[in-house]
Formats: C-alpha cells, sequence, structure tokens
C-alpha cells in the first residue's frame, strides 16, 4: 500500500474508519448507546483519570462520534476534534476554554447573524465581552486588542455577504498580540479553504451546512489545529494551570498539540452537556463522503446564477467574490482557487417590499433559515435571520434591507436560473 498522503476525497471516505471490528461492517455503525461497559475497576479508573483513552458514556464521547472526529480533523489538517451538537455549541465550547469573566475577544463584524446575536448577547451572561472590528481594515483589528484580549473570531467566507477574509493578516495580528484566531469554516468547508495553513490556531464548523450537506442532521465541531502554545503565559488557565477535577493535571503539558481538543471535550463537552447524537454523527459522516463532489457542483452553479443576476434589469448589485469585479475577488484566489462557494448575496432595486415578494414567489428554491443544502434554498435576511439586529447591524453584515441571500444547491443550474427568472418577473 502507499505511503503518500492521501488525497482530499480519500480522505473524504476513509480518514478515520475501518470495517467494524466486532461484526465487519464497512459502513460505520451507528453506536446508539449511552454508556460502555468497563473491563474492570483499573480500567475505570484509568478513564475517569485521562490515564487512558476509551468510552464512557456518549455525552463525552462516542464510537460513531470518534470517526466524525478523526475525519474533519483529517480534512482540515488539524491534530484533533471534538464535535458537539451544533455550530452554536462548538462556538460556546471554544469560548468556555478560552475565557473568563471579564474577558474580552474580538470578532467580525462581517458575521452570521446567530453569531452576533451569541456574541452580543448570550456571552454577556458568562461575563464575555466582545469588541466588533472590521476585518477588511487590519489596522482596526489591531487597535482593538486590549490586555483583556483572549482571541480573535473570524468566518473564511462570511455569512451572508461572501466576504472573503484575509486569514493571513489577521493571524498576524493575533500572533503579535499573543492570542489564538479561530475561524469558523462552515462555508468554505476544508475543501475550499484550510485555515490552519494560513495561521489559524482553532476552526470552527455548524457541520449542519455543507458538510453534512442534505438538511437532515444537526452538528457542529472544534478542530484544533495543535500550533498554539497555551503554556506561553497565564492567559489560559484551563489548559496551563492544574485542574482540580483531574488529581491536579494540567491539560496542556500532558497532551501538547490536542490539549486544546481534551480541554473542550473534558472540561467542557463533560459539563455543558451539548453533545451531538450518534445517529447525526452517522448521517453528517455519510455526507462528507460525497463533499468533494457537491462542493464542485455547488461552486459552478453558483458562478453561473451569480453571473445571470449580475445582467439583470431589476438587481442593483451582486455580492459574489467569483465574479472579476467583485472587492474580494483577489482573495478569494489566494484563499479558494477551487471556487468562491455556493452562498452570496444581491440586492433587489425594489428594496425590502421586493425581497420579500420574491421569496413567496419562488417554486424551486426553499425559503428555509439555513444553508449548504442539496437544494437551493433562498432567504430574506433582514426580514428573518438578521431581523434581531439593529439598521446599523444588518448593514455592517452585509443584510440591509434589499439583501436576498440564495444558498445554490446542485440542482440542474438551467432549472435554478429559471426559477429566479420567473420569480423575479413577479416583483414588478
Amino acid at each position: 500500500m502507499s505511503e503518500s498522503k492521501p488525497g482530499f476525497s480519500t480522505l473524504s471516505v476513509h480518514a478515520g474508519s475501518a470495517p467494524d471490528p466486532a461484526t465487519g461492517a464497512r459502513a460505520t455503525p451507528i453506536y446508539q448507546t449511552t454508556s460502555f461497559a468497563f473491563e474492570d475497576a483499573d480500567q475505570a479508573a484509568a478513564l475517569f483519570g485521562l490515564q487512558a483513552f476509551g468510552n464512557i458514556y456518549t455525552r463525552i464521547t462516542n464510537p460513531t462520534t470518534a470517526v466524525l472526529e478523526a475525519r474533519v480533523a483529517a480534512l482540515e489538517g488539524g491534530t484533533a476534534a471534538v464535535a458537539v451538537a451544533s455550530g452554536h455549541a462548538a462556538q460556546l465550547g471554544v469560548f468556555h476554554t478560552l475565557m473568563q469573566s471579564g474577558d474580552e475577544f474580538i470578532a467580525s463584524t462581517k458575521l452570521y447573524g446567530g453569531s452576533i446575536n451569541q456574541f452580543n448577547h448570550s456571552f454577556k451572561s458568562f461575563g464575555w465581552n466582545v469588541r466588533w472590528a472590521d476585518c477588511d481594515d487590519i489596522a482596526a483589528v489591531e487597535a482593538a486588542v486590549t490586555p483583556k484580549t483572549k482571541a480573535i473570531f473570524i468566518e473564511s467566507l462570511a455569512n451572508p455577504g461572501g466576504v472573503v477574509t484575509d486569514i493571513a493578516a489577521i493571524a498576524a495580528v493575533a500572533k503579535k498580540a499573543g492570542i489564538p484566531l479561530i475561524v469558523d469554516n462552515t462555508m468554505a468547508t476544508p475543501y475550499l479553504c484550510r485555515p490552519f495553513e494560513h495561521g489559524a490556531d482553532i476552526v470552527v464548523h455548524s457541520l449542519t451546512k455543507f458538510m453534512g450537506g442534505h438538511g437532515n442532521s444537526m452538528g457542529g465541531i472544534i478542530v484544533d489545529g495543535g500550533t498554539f502554545d497555551w503554556s506561553a503565559s497565564d492567559k489560559y488557565p484551563m489548559l496551563s494551570q492544574p485542574r482540580p477535577e483531574y488529581q491536579g493535571m494540567t491539560i496542556h503539558e500532558t497532551f501538547g498539540n490536542f490539549g486544546f481538543a481534551i480541554a473542550c471535550r473534558v472540561l467542557g463537552l463533560r459539563d455543558l452537556g451539548a453533545a451531538i447524537s450518534p445517529f447525526n454523527s452517522f448521517l453528517l459522516l455519510t455526507g462528507i463522503e460525497t463533499l468533494p463532489l457537491r462542493m464542485e457542483k455547488h461552486c459552478a452553479n453558483a458562478q453561473k446564477v451569480a453571473e445571470y443576476l449580475k445582467g439583470h434589469p431589476k438587481v442593483e448589485w451582486v455580492r459574489f467574490a467569483g465574479l472579476p469585479d467583485d472587492k474580494y475577488h483577489a482573495l478569494q484566489k489566494r484563499y479558494m482557487p477551487k471556487g468562491a462557494g455556493a452562498v452570496f448575496t444581491f440586492g433587489l432595486k425594489g428594496g425590502y417590499e421586493a425581497g420579500v415578494k420574491l421569496v413567496g414567489a419562488v417554486n424551486l428554491f426553499s425559503h428555509v433559515a439555513n444553508i449548504g443544502d442539496t437544494r437551493s434554498l433562498i432567504i430574506h435576511p433582514a426580514s428573518t435571520t438578521h431581523r434581531q439586529l439593529t439598521d446599523a447591524q444588518r448593514e455592517a453584515a452585509g443584510a440591509g434591507s434589499q439583501v436576498v441571500r440564495l444558498s445554490i444547491g446542485i440542482e440542474d443550474v438551467e432549472d435554478i436560473i429559471a426559477d429566479l427568472d420567473a420569480a423575479l418577473a413577479e416583483i414588478g
């Protein structure tokens, strides 16, 4: 057997998996169990004390989920991963490991509306404070750093506007400040972009979207890049200080370049409880097997749809990094040379009312609050996903009143365009 590194498509099918040792089943079985029997008291004690790896309780580890974690870690080029119940749960798990009450983090103004809401409101209950920065302005990001800053959070390809972030430039700011860079890679997936190769330290995903790809299962994941020195300062006590619940063990000292993932699992997931179902792990694994095939089709279709809309008389503008005159086209070529993704926005000349009418006039498109499905999806963010934000926040996030967001599926592109064409004809 060749010792060369497997390619992306091979990893999408095989990483982390092997025939089931008990039955020989080739597909990863669904281990639909809450708990696992111990061999004896000594083995149980070793598992609970982190002296041995194994399964205790599905809230913490599960064999089906372990394959999912190994596969995504391999695709991203990370050292380890922790799968959780949703993308929001992944973000909670990351910041729970990094932050203490009164700490701050910097986040890009161009983020998914749910993340903006989570950071602005829910995180305040923990005493975690967000400082917003326009990541197109690197100097503004650097100026936002304070002695209390514990991390920088960005999206590689921002939702909903399809903004491509200059990951390496933001990573340089984080490195100078001695803090980790967290990248949400949901929209790009590792097929289009691998943030660790550009200086990121932690990657998160909503697996619900393109990774699973079929709109049938919720999930999130935290991937440890193994690149950050958590013991270089006293900023991250959950990793660098002795843990009383594990007899004084220091997580980073003990587990090295996958210590962050261990901490997220045994100090976060264990107690916060946002565990993913083994059945969802199975569905997401099945989806990932076709990730490269789907992403190629998604991107090709999105390019053609964006070009069609660009020339439509009722469309004022199209924001899609795959268009040569787009502001982020050069960054797209640098960070995502295989394609600009499948989610983008456009502005209707009729404003808010036209946007609301358009989403009611389509037939092939589904009007849902999701992205990354095999099906083409449409939404008017100002009246739905970004409704809870102020007008100024919506504009900053790329979700103003005239904005419509599309998530282009893998149908025949001629049918996608025909549906939009008919719906646009109805909006007056």
